[in-house]
């Protein structure tokens, strides 16, 4: 089948595309540009960097701009997916979703109404298993935005690692926060893994942190892609 992916950057979808890539054809990469920071459906923190994972990839790299309203971006969203499906040819979209019944269930009834397959290979799975599964295939990730209790400024800019994962699973039965971030708890960016044809190396960079709400995201303020050695 011929798919595109609902791309964020992030862990999630990026290993979706891995795993959907095995047996499928990744015609495109589908991003939300959305005005709203705090969206249900779209994330936005690691936008910076699309256009370098992109070209990791060689995959082309579609965006729509939307103002990120609760629902109503899913009618930008449906609009912007029947564009692409016409475009490229799409049999089914390819979404990262895990434990989201709010996503999952949305992506899957645009794609009914546009005939095409919702495509979500990393659902339901165990989380502790799929970021030890992560890592053992070789994927490189780097924590961008936190957004819950235990994970301070010392996590900005983490990578994710098996120590990292076990202080999650910790956190989870502390404070019962998702140990992949799906809640929000915090974001990702995939700067290498085993479909980049090069790695991200990130240079400067600053952690804005809110410390009245605890909460904080990693600037970025330049990056390169350089070839595996």
């Amino acid at each position: 089948m011929r798919l595109g992916v609902l791309f964020t950057g992030g862990k999630d979808s990026t290993y979706s595309m891995f795993l959907a890539s095995k047996e499928n054809e990744i015609s495109c990469l589908i991003n939300a540009d959305s005005e709203n920071k705090d969206s249900y459906m779209f994330h936005t923190v690691g936008s910076a960097l699309l256009d370098r994972q992109a070209e990791a990839l060689g995959i082309p790299l579609e965006r729509f701009h939307t103002k990120g309203e609760k629902e109503k971006e899913l009618g930008d969203l449906t609009a912007f997916l029947k564009k692409m499906k016409e475009k490229y040819g799409l049999d089914g979209i390819v979404s990262g979703a895990i434990a989201s019944q709010y996503q999952k269930s949305r992506v899957d009834k645009i794609c009914e109404e546009l005939g095409i397959a919702s495509i979500a290979p990393i659902w339901g799975i165990n989380q502790e298993v799929y970021l030890r599964t992560l890592l053992k295939s070789n994927f490189k990730v780097i924590i961008i935005k936190v957004a819950a209790d235990g994970l301070g400024k010392d996590w900005l800019g983490r990578m994710l690692d098996e120590s990292a994962v076990t202080e999650l699973v910790k956190l989870n039965k502390k404070f019962g926060i998702n140990v992949s971030g799906e809640g929000g708890e915090y974001e990702s960016l995939v700067i290498d893994c085993p479909i980049f044809a090069k790695k991200i190396e990130v240079g400067s960079s600053a952690k804005m942190w809110d410390e009245k709400d605890k909460t904080g995201y990693l600037e970025i303020q330049n990056a390169v892609l350089e070839d595996k050695s």
